[in-house]
């Protein structure tokens, strides 16, 4: 019996709807990843492009546990001396809600150049509506 590779061609590609609203943001980003990477069907292979689109919505009230809020940080640097910034997940959330989902589901996709194809099937919106009414996405069962 011989293993079936995925052609990218061959890849058909289902729609998936998630309500981020009192969602734990690692539990959530486990499974979009999971979603857009493929995983979740039996033509999964690791070379190829294979997965879902997931359109996130109600992005701005997703909860962290503990004082993340607070004490998680994220960093970033403009490549200069001393041109680190930083800002905490609370500060993150009020000026731009998707980024955090952003930021968990692209830390646990494969660090390579499939992983940038896989995060342009994310599309996250802060409030409970999307443009992406025609597509018929299903609720994905978190």
């Amino acid at each position: 019996m011989k293993t079936q590779v995925a052609k990218k061609e061959e890849v058909t590609r289902e729609w998936y709807l998630v309500d981020a609203e009192n969602l734990v943001l690692g539990r959530v980003a486990t499974q979009i990843a999971n979603v857009l990477r493929g995983k979740n069907k039996p033509t999964f292979t690791p070379s190829v492009d294979t997965g879902d689109f997931v359109i996130v919505v109600n992005a701005d009230k997703i909860a962290l546990t503990g004082n993340k809020l607070a004490d998680k940080m994220y960093y970033s640097h403009s490549g200069y001396p001393g041109g680190i910034k930083s800002i905490n997940a609370g500060k993150l959330q009020e000026k731009k809600p998707g980024e955090i989902i952003k930021k968990a589901v692209k830390g646990m996709l494969p660090k390579n150049k499939l992983a940038r194809h896989m995060l342009n099937k994310l599309k996250i919106y802060s409030g409970p509506a999307h443009p992406h009414k025609a597509q018929q996405p299903k609720a994905l069962g978190l």
